[in-house]
């Protein structure tokens, strides 16, 4: 995956993107869903009510039409909802990347400046050097020690010759050290600069992803609320539309053995990640002894496996895409791509690359469904195109190396099932396979 251009980012079935996801969510800053009633507000028929209607047929139509009303509602509140979360991701990239460009640039700004002064200093020792060598021939009159210290013309010739090569010499070096410490100067200077400016682009890019996070967990809240209601709706409604008679009785019953389908379904789900967790944390600790993930592309290195360095693998399959420049696979232009892309197999683990704390989860511009963890001094991963419903943290949560964080999938703008690995140093990407391999691990 790479940043993408100016292109529209396509739009998939986001409306169980994040609903199924199993997010803590919360409210949407200042967006449609805090302007417009909430379902929340509506008032809910009771059983009672329904009941009651029933042998009335005005008092029935009313009710009809104020359940279908609620139904229509909690699914235009979780539409709106999916399209405000996915606005915001977008504006969240875009603020990102202003700021992770502005961190590149300031870096190396800085190293620039770091060099030239680095070469003023050899040249100023230089200049000092000659400066001793020629005092040594007289002190500070060199002309007239060389004059009357010449035993022959020739001698004389000789050393004026080497006097004006060794003045010539010391001029040229002292004038390039004044050179390189005044580019020097000039450089950090503009690093300066640029690191103002990265300061504040970063706290505009931190302000967007707090709306993105809040809109993300709006989203589940919204869709939370739709699930728990809904059913009970509909049979409201299917009391007050056919001719049959529903019991209160009978909806109990079909409510628990949904609920118990739902709570089995959950632990076995619950059962199953934490079969996937100790997979990967035993390959962890046994430095790469992992089982390859399903699908995985093969022959590219098992999820989880590392050294003992305190990072693993964190998705199976081989390298398709390094770091770098390169022609983007959907727009046809050379951009850059700021991680790597690994042939991991379609719904297979996702794990994090080393302990940290999760910073995001949501959508993020053209990376899809799209995790960051922060891992403390500088240095942060994300990762990308994450299938739909495939979170498995949440903001804010510590999560270990090898601990299953997502499942693999092709969101955003991506033509397969594959990972979008990145790495983060100060706010700007650094190519993963050189970062990793100085910590054990191989792609």
């Amino acid at each position: 995956m790479t940043r993408p251009t100016n292109g529209r980012i396509p739009r998939t079935s986001f409306r169980f993107r994040l609903a199924a996801t199993g997010l803590a969510l919360a409210g949407l800053l200042g967006t449609v869903l805090l302007d417009a009633p909430s379902a929340s507000a509506a008032k809910y028929p009771s059983w009672d009510d329904v009941m009651a209607a029933r042998g009335q047929e005005s008092a029935k139509q009313e009710q009809i039409t104020a359940i279908r009303g609620i139904i229509d509602g909690l699914a235009t509140q979780v539409k709106e909802a999916e399209a405000e979360a996915q606005r915001l991701g977008d504006e969240f990239y875009a603020a990102q990347s202003d700021a992770q460009d502005a961190a590149e640039k300031e870096q190396k700004l800085r190293a620039d400046a770091e060099e030239h002064a680095k070469v003023a200093e050899q040249s100023a020792a230089q200049a000092g050097q000659l400066a001793a060598q020629m005092a040594r021939h007289g002190g500070a009159d060199v002309t007239a020690s060389v004059l009357s210290g010449g035993e022959s013309a020739r001698d004389l010739l000789y050393d004026l010759g080497a006097l004006s090569k060794l003045s010539e010499q010391s001029e040229r070096v002292e004038a390039a050290a004044t050179a390189d410490a005044a580019v020097a100067r000039f450089l950090t200077a503009q690093a300066d600069r640029a690191s103002a400016e990265l300061d504040r682009l970063a706290a505009a890019a931190q302000e967007r992803m707090d709306a993105a996070q809040a809109a993300a967990d709006k989203v589940q809240s919204a869709y939370t609320e739709q699930q728990d209601n809904k059913a009970r709706l509909d049979a409201q409604l299917a009391t007050l539309t056919s001719g049959r008679v529903r019991t209160e009785a009978e909806f109990a019953k079909g409510e628990a053995e949904r609920k118990a389908a739902i709570e089995k379904a959950a632990r076995e789900e619950a059962a199953a990640r934490a079969r996937e967790a100790a997979a990967a944390a035993a390959a962890a600790n046994s430095g790469g002894g992992g089982a390859p993930a399903p699908g995985g592309g093969g022959g590219g290195g098992s999820v989880g496996s590392g050294s003992g360095t305190g990072w693993v693998r964190p998705a199976g399959g081989y390298v398709i895409s390094p770091y770098g420049y390169r022609v983007h696979p959907i727009t046809g232009r050379v951009t850059k791509h700021d991680g790597l892309d690994l042939t991991s197999g379609c719904s297979t683990a996702i794990v994090a690359a080393s302990a940290g704390t999760v910073d995001y989860v949501g959508w993020y511009g053209g990376y899809g469904n799209y995790v960051r963890i922060n891992h403390g001094g500088g240095v942060k991963t994300a990762y990308g195109h994450i299938v739909n419903g495939g979170f498995r943290v949440s903001p804010g949560q510590q999560v270990s190396a090898g601990q299953l964080i997502a499942l693999v999938g092709s969101t955003g703008n991506s033509t397969g099932c594959h990972l979008h690995y990145e790495v983060h140093i100060n706010g700007a990407t650094t190519d993963p396979a050189p970062f990793m391999a100085a910590r054990g691990v191989g792609f």
